[in-house]
């Protein structure tokens, strides 16, 4: 078992030991709260942990700069940055609840999102009332406690950090990355509604606003600093970090982008076509639309809009898709900025191995098929 497995495998027991402690304390409230807990530990079972990696390995690229530590303070600190990993995952977890239910994606990695597990409970149950609502009610309320968690398990680290000063950056970053999540994602709400009414020629320029805040800076750029913050890194190589982690972030959300309207169903966990059905105004939306006459590109923007796209409807925005080259100029603005982060992770001064599992993760951050 290699170091990044044997984090994973740590981050993964910390977890579950963590959600066992909550399921203790919610019986002896009630037993109808165990789902809270059992749906929890669902979505966080297995995973790609890029987050847990970027942030573990970055932590261990700073620690030749870092304040010298007694062996025990080391020690301390490597036991603090598996429960910063785990609060991440926790913090992923959350965002997934949220974003499946404002989606209406039934799927989640090939298994029933947390909003459909609480409908089928409650149809199961025979339950009075509406399965969709209690199914909205009870995903709200568990994103809600998995964000409440994660910052739980981040503060608990935060315990072990070698100084008060690092325990205030790391902080820092960590909120940062909550307030930017919340605002990515309410934006993406508004250019699905509010799209049709803006200029065209904006488009691409407002997507791009999106995937910076929902998910490239929080899903590479803040795992990267939190790391390095807990390590002691000063500002010049935190924005070293920068320079390497948004255009690397902004490429893993482009290809996520492409997934999710080309993806392989049986490698993404997802129908085909997904975010065609759920209306996402993507980059790759941007560009095709601009490309579009007046009268084609209304009736994309219907189809778009509709949330009820036939098979053939979504094969039809698919080759419109790419007869506009708007699929080639998204290939290629992801290998833009994979080059633009790879030059700035040759530029940063850190360990040599940690350089290395950095390089190694962002060429499967840009390659990946799910």
């Amino acid at each position: 078992m290699n170091e990044s497995e044997s984090l994973l495998k740590l981050v993964q027991e910390h977890l579950d030991e963590f959600c066992a402690t909550q399921l203790r304390e919610f019986g002896a409230i009630s037993e109808d709260l165990a789902p809270l807990v059992s749906y929890t530990q669902a979505l966080l079972q297995g995973g790609k942990r890029f987050r847990a990696l970027f942030c573990y390995w970055s932590w261990v690229g700073h620690l030749g700069t870092a304040p010298i530590q007694s062996s025990d303070q080391r020690a301390r600190s490597a036991e603090a940055m598996v429960g910063i990993a785990a609060s991440l995952e926790m913090f992923q977890g959350a965002a997934l609840v949220h974003d499946d239910l404002i989606d209406q994606s039934d799927l989640r990695r090939g298994q029933p999102a947390v909003h459909k597990r609480f409908e089928t409970l409650h149809k199961n149950s025979y339950w009075a009332g509406s399965p969709e609502r209690f199914g909205v009610a009870g995903s709200v309320l568990v994103g809600d406690l998995m964000l409440g968690w994660s910052s739980e398990i981040f503060g608990s680290a935060l315990l072990n950090a070698p100084s008060n000063e690092v325990s205030a950056a790391c902080r820092d970053e960590f909120s940062r990355m909550r307030v930017e999540v919340m605002a990515g994602q309410y934006l993406d709400v508004v250019e699905e509604n509010a799209a049709i009414t803006r200029p065209v020629e904006d488009a691409v320029g407002r997507a791009n606003n999106v995937i910076l805040y929902k998910s490239a800076k929080y899903s590479i750029e803040a795992p990267l600093l939190i790391g390095a913050a807990f390590a002691g890194a000063n500002p010049d190589q935190l924005r070293q970090l920068s320079e390497f982690g948004v255009p690397l972030g902004m490429a893993f959300q482009l290809r996520d982008d492409v997934l999710g309207v080309f993806g392989d169903s049986a490698i993404t966990g997802k129908p085909a076509g997904d975010d065609l059905r759920e209306g996402k105004r993507t980059v790759l939306i941007g560009y095709t639309r601009a490309s579009l006459t007046a009268s084609v590109g209304k009736l994309f923007d219907e189809m778009l809009s509709s949330r009820e796209l036939t098979d053939e409807q979504v094969s039809f925005l698919q080759q419109t898709i790419i007869g506009s080259k708007a699929l080639e100029k998204v290939e290629r603005t992801i290998t833009e900025l994979a080059d633009q982060a790879m030059a700035a992770l040759e530029r940063i001064e850190i360990d040599g191995q940690a350089k290395a599992q950095l390089k190694s993760m962002a060429q499967r951050v840009i390659d990946r098929q799910a």
